[in-house]
């Protein structure tokens, strides 16, 4: 019987949904490994199936494509980003310790994927690529990390102008993918220099932040939100 049409009374059910998530994660894991080692661009669904130890419709039906691995891998990190953030979370209310742990665990949960990160950002860079962060496919991902950041800013006792409030979190984010961004790039052991671009970055972006509440720099606010604004739509 397959996965597809296992039963579905209550023992049985639980049973199948068990082994299909674990079959799920065999795909995805299975596709991570095949990534790093032989490339995306010569890595097929097929492939992963074999590799799997599952037919070729198995994989298909957990995920319609590659692009659909991704972004659950995406999705995956994501999660693991807000996990290994909350302890910095819960126990930091300044905004540049909760900033820098943000950043910073991002970076632990991505190392495990560096040797793999170059070439497929390969494929991630390009415009109208689906695994491009700032696709429509990406949105999901790309909405919880923000929110990351929006719990790091609301959890704070920083005070700021309002309007940079709504619109800081996009920011922080962009400001995240410029760090994954050099990360990539980072040959440094374990990658210090990012480690050290993000401790350098981050009280400049505390006391920016925190100083847009002045009245002298109101118009230079206004004047970056509304061009932010221009550049989105």
């Amino acid at each position: 019987m397959t996965e597809q049409s296992a039963p579905t009374t209550a023992a049985g059910g639980q049973g199948s949904t068990a082994r299909g998530e674990q079959t799920r994660q065999l795909i995805l894991d299975t596709a991570m490994r095949l990534f790093r080692e032989r490339g995306y661009a010569r890595t097929t669904m097929r492939a992963v199936a074999q590799e799997a130890g599952v037919a070729v419709g198995n994989a298909y039906y957990y995920f319609g494509s590659k692009e659909h691995l991704v972004q659950e891998f995406y999705a995956g990190t994501q999660r693991e980003h807000r996990e290994a953030a909350a302890p910095v979370l819960a126990r930091e209310r300044d905004f540049g310790p909760r900033l820098a742990g943000v950043l910073h665990s991002g970076v632990d949960v991505l190392s495990p994927y560096h040797a793999f990160a170059g070439a497929f950002f390969k494929t991630a860079a390009e415009p109208t690529s689906p695994l491009s962060p700032f696709s429509a496919e990406s949105s999901a991902p790309r909405d919880m990390s923000i929110a990351l950041f929006r719990e790091a800013l609301t959890g704070s006792t920083v005070k700021l102008d309002d309007e940079l409030r709504e619109a800081l979190p996009e920011l922080l984010w962009l400001g995240y993918m410029g760090v994954v961004l050099y990360w990539v790039h980072d040959r440094s052991e374990g990658q210090v220099k990012t480690r050290q671009l993000i401790d350098g970055v981050v009280p400049l972006v505390d006391r920016l932040v925190g100083l847009s509440r002045l009245r002298v720099l109101r118009p230079v606010t206004r004047q970056a939100l509304a061009l932010i604004h221009t550049l989105r739509h």
